[in-house]
């Protein structure tokens, strides 16, 4: 696939591509310590996508360990960084310039996955595209596959910003044909700063 840009571009992209002109407080230049316990304990299969990919640290480490990856971000910039990246350290990572919410159109193009991991893309949807990126995700997970999402915890009731197990619990739930594989506490690694977050896989049936 070419690595245009999805047709009908959300006005956040500007948002990111701004961001990623200079150096985002979670771009921490490694990837966070979760997916590095995540491959350790063998739970990493190709085909792997990255969703939210940023300038693709997740994607080279994981590619760097012998899979086949695709990482995929709504900022040209990001997306471009990582393919330089991916050229620099010649490791074979491929990085195309997506929505996450329109997942489906990649199993158009015949691609489907044994992992999804999503560090910190999730916790920042709202809650219709929460549902909308649920339902793509489905359509490109093979069965048996596993979604594995990091995002802060979310800190109050109501709260659309973050992540809890119940809530992953409950979409996928009512999406059907997922189960909760694990759950737990953890932190989320910004330049600046760390934050109490969660770890949460989901298993597609």
């Amino acid at each position: 696939m070419s690595g245009r840009p999805y047709p009908s571009e959300p006005p956040i992209t500007h948002v990111y591509d701004a961001a990623y002109a200079g150096v985002p407080n979670w771009d921490i230049g490694r990837p966070q310590r979760a997916f590095v316990d995540l491959l350790d304990a063998g739970l990493v299969r190709s085909p792997v996508l990255d969703v939210g990919c940023g300038t693709g640290e997740l994607s080279l480490f994981l590619a760097r360990h012998g899979h086949d990856v695709l990482g995929v971000d709504l900022s040209p910039l990001a997306i471009r960084q990582a393919t330089e990246k991916a050229r620099w350290r010649r490791i074979s990572a491929q990085f195309l310039v997506w929505d996450a919410l329109a997942l489906s159109r990649l199993r158009a193009a015949d691609l489907s996955f044994r992992t999804v991991v999503d560090s910190a893309m999730f916790h920042i949807l709202g809650d219709r595209e929460r549902d909308r990126f649920v339902e793509s995700l489905a359509d490109v997970v093979r069965p048996g596959g596993l979604y594995c999402v990091l995002g802060d915890a979310r800190r109050a009731d109501g709260a659309i910003y973050g992540l809890s197990p119940e809530e992953v619990r409950t979409r996928f739930g009512n999406a059907g044909g997922w189960e909760v594989a694990f759950a737990f506490r953890t932190a989320f690694e910004r330049r600046r700063s760390r934050n109490p977050a969660y770890f949460v896989g989901v298993r597609r049936l």
